[in-house]
């Protein structure tokens, strides 16, 4: 359920500072019963970017596969990895 709050309550900032890494999720901010702010956590933030960031790949790799490309073996993908990430 969405954390709504007024637009009075940034006044105090290290309270809603405290809610925000509490909650670990946005909190709606209204102005005369209207939403006006989204605040979060810096964390909140990034993870909601790379959300964002995976649902796209999810995208173009559904759009790969409706235009008939070839899949990519797994063992390749797992091979790439390790060279990139992979422990020296």
């Amino acid at each position: 359920m969405p954390h709504i709050r007024p637009i009075t309550d940034l006044r105090n900032t290290n309270e809603i500072s405290e809610l925000c890494h509490k909650l670990d999720e946005p909190i709606f901010i209204t102005k005369n019963g209207y939403g006006d702010l989204v605040v979060m956590s810096i964390e909140t933030y990034e993870r909601q970017l790379a959300m964002v960031e995976l649902y796209k790949k999810l995208a173009e790799a559904e759009q790969e596969v409706a235009e008939g490309k070839p899949p990519i073996p797994a063992e390749a993908v797992f091979e790439k990895i390790m060279r990139e990430y992979g422990r020296k």
